[in-house]
């Protein structure tokens, strides 16, 4: 009897055909369909105001870009979700999109939030400050601004104007004099009632006019203000009150140009070249523009974009307004399609009036015209730092014998005092330089370990690490896997992590310790490869810059994760260990008794004295430091 060979499993029918079956099954609902490949890995999400007459176009032999083509070769199967309007499969698109990240998708990939500027009402003397995130805490909240750093500019110049409290809650009833900030005349000093409670009230009643674009008004006030001083001769209050209208007019001045017409608007501009796009935004709010960013979604699979600038700048809209408020009015550089189709969810969103703008002439096309020329810089300069980037790691891959260009870099370090708070760190760079949103940091969780011990806090990091990945992409098909490891320290750090990676089974990642070497001089670094002989490079290879630059990123990332957690640390109370304190009981408590310890030591009947404590919570905290529970 012949052995007849072992038949391989036939590969799943794919493409047209496929598609084509699903057809008898649809009908005219709106609705979002996926394609998807033969490792029922999701392609391509899309939204249908008819799912049958959508799919149908695919099944087409011809007639496809060859983005489209491709991804059709690629379907093995496809799901559908129908909805009960063309609204709901918009939201619903965009949605699974950042959820699922399809390859032929336009993807938005630095999707971060924006801050605000919080005038904070929770006392009396309200609060100025930065603020990110729902807006939960009472008061008037002012923004988006694009940056941290247009924010923090702000607020330096409103200190100046208006003289309003920043500190914390806790810091403004705890003080007993006043603090720098009043000897510099950034603050009024309301803490220890150096200004009235109306008085103090009418400068946040400026401040709130001024960041809701009535500047005008405010400096009228202050300059008949400083002319009424003036001619009192109440020379020192008139030079106060000039140094507040200067500190606004350089407010106005770092927002460059601000539109007369446009109230309350974003301004999204975009500009394609070569396969790559840069959207532009500028946020205009109360009239004012404070401030832009650019993004760079994914529009190209390797060679030129096969997206349209309408598919490009749709697919933006509804992934950059899924996690923020829109504004009243978008207006675009480029018309989308379903301009109805996304102003009808944005409003949906947003529960009020949202307007979809391409502006032909006029104030808002200048403002478009604006936008596109910072667009287009923003892409130049991309590509060239693109081009730049791609020769180091070129050169890196030559200078540690790698198999071919890294597309993921991980670095590690750690960073503690003695032991204490100790925190590790890894920062991961790639070809468009450094990948913040895949930045993460360690808690360092071993217990048995000694304190300091570095060789022993990289094992558990990297031990963390490599668990992790074998969980989340065990197939190493998501792009999540490093292409070449470096880590801080030298023969020591390097023996530790392959011990690590051995346990793992992970013996095919390129590492590489970076030691500072005998002088501890930077550009004399030496590198420690497991099973290798030491090595340098020479003092003046891009390539030793490029490693240094990786490691001093790590270790500004280890420093400041390390020293938020020794504040967090220092700031904590025995309070915060007592079950039903949260923040608003913890300040009642402090502000009675004073101190932590003094309410520790305190009575029963005292405890349930405090405003806001009941008396079964304050039998809890007495039963907490009395060792009753």
């Amino acid at each position: 009897m012949n052995d007849q060979p072992e038949q391989d499993s036939p590969e799943p029918p794919t493409g047209h055909s496929v598609i084509q079956g699903y057809l008898k099954s649809l009908d005219a609902s709106p609705g979002v369909y996926r394609m998807l490949d033969a490792q029922a890995r999701v392609l391509y999400v899309g939204k249908a105001r008819a799912l049958r007459a959508r799919v149908s176009s695919y099944a087409r032999p011809t007639g496809h870009n060859p983005r489209i083509s491709r991804m059709i070769a690629a379907t093995t199967s496809m799901m559908f979700l129908t909805t009960r309007t063309e609204t709901e499969a918009l939201l619903l698109e965009q949605n699974l999109i950042k959820q699922l990240k399809p390859k032929y998708n336009v993807l938005l990939r630095d999707d971060k939030s924006f801050p605000n500027i919080l005038v904070a009402k929770d006392q009396a003397f309200a609060q100025i400050k930065k603020h990110r995130g729902a807006k939960k805490q009472k008061g008037a909240y002012f923004g988006p601004f694009a940056s941290a750093g247009a924010v923090n500019r702000t607020l330096n110049q409103l200190q100046k104007a208006f003289l309003l409290r920043n500190c914390s809650d806790p810091m403004f009833e705890s003080r007993t004099r006043p603090c720098l900030l009043y000897q510099i005349r950034r603050c009024s000093a309301p803490c220890v009632g150096k200004i009235s409670e109306d008085n103090y009230g009418l400068a946040v009643r400026d401040a709130e006019l001024f960041l809701s674009g009535r500047s005008t008004k405010v400096q009228e006030n202050l300059a008949a203000q400083m002319q009424t001083a003036s001619d009192a001769m109440e020379f020192e209050r008139a030079a106060a009150l000039r140094d507040r209208i200067r500190a606004l007019t350089q407010v106005q001045g770092a927002q460059g140009i601000n539109p007369r017409n446009v109230s309350e608007a974003d301004v999204i501009a975009l500009h394609m070249d070569t396969g790559q796009a840069c959207v532009q935004v500028f946020f205009i709010r109360a009239g004012q523009n404070w401030g832009n960013h650019d993004y760079y979604p994914r529009v190209s699979l390797g060679g030129a974009t096969d997206f349209s600038a309408a598919e490009v700048m749709e697919a933006f809209l509804g992934q950059f307004y899924d996690t923020k408020e829109p504004p009243r009015q978008i207006i675009l550089s480029d018309a989308i399609e379903n301009d109805d189709l996304m102003a009808d969810a944005l409003s949906l969103k947003a529960g009020r009036k949202v307007e979809i703008l391409v502006p032909q002439r006029g104030e808002k096309a200048d403002l478009v015209a604006g936008a596109l020329r910072n667009a287009r810089e923003s892409l130049a300069r991309r590509m060239s730092e693109s081009a730049t980037q791609a020769r180091l790691l070129r050169g890196l891959a030559v200078a540690f014998s790698l198999d071919g260009p890294p597309a993921r870099i991980e670095v590690y370090d750690n960073s503690h005092i003695q032991g204490a708070h100790a925190v590790g760190a890894m920062i991961v760079a790639g070809p468009d330089g450094f990948i913040k949103n895949a930045y993460r940091k360690f808690n360092i969780k071993g217990v048995d370990l000694t304190p300091g011990d570095d060789f022993g806090m990289m094992k558990e990091v990297l031990g963390r690490r490599f668990s992790r990945l074998l969980k989340e992409d065990p197939d190493r098909d998501k792009g999540l896997w490093p292409d070449l490891l470096l880590i801080d320290g030298g023969a020591g750090q390097v023996s530790a992590v392959a011990e690590i990676m051995g346990l793992h089974g992970v013996q095919d990642i390129p590492m590489v310790g970076v030691a500072k070497g005998v002088d501890r001089d930077a550009g004399n670094e030496e590198f420690h490869r497991p099973g290798q002989r030491v090595f340098a490079l020479r003092h003046n290879d891009p390539v030793l810059y490029f490693v240094q630059r990786l490691r001093d990123e790590a270790h500004r990332f280890a420093i400041g994760t390390h020293r938020a957690k020794r504040a967090k640390a220092i700031g904590a109370t025995p309070l915060d260990e007592v079950p039903g304190v949260g923040s608003t009981r913890k300040r009642a408590l402090l502000a009675h008794f004073g101190s932590a310890k003094a309410v520790s030591r305190a009575d029963l009947k005292d405890l349930k004295a405090v405003d806001g404590i009941s008396d079964a919570l304050a039998d809890t905290i007495y039963d907490f430091f009395h060792d009753k529970g």
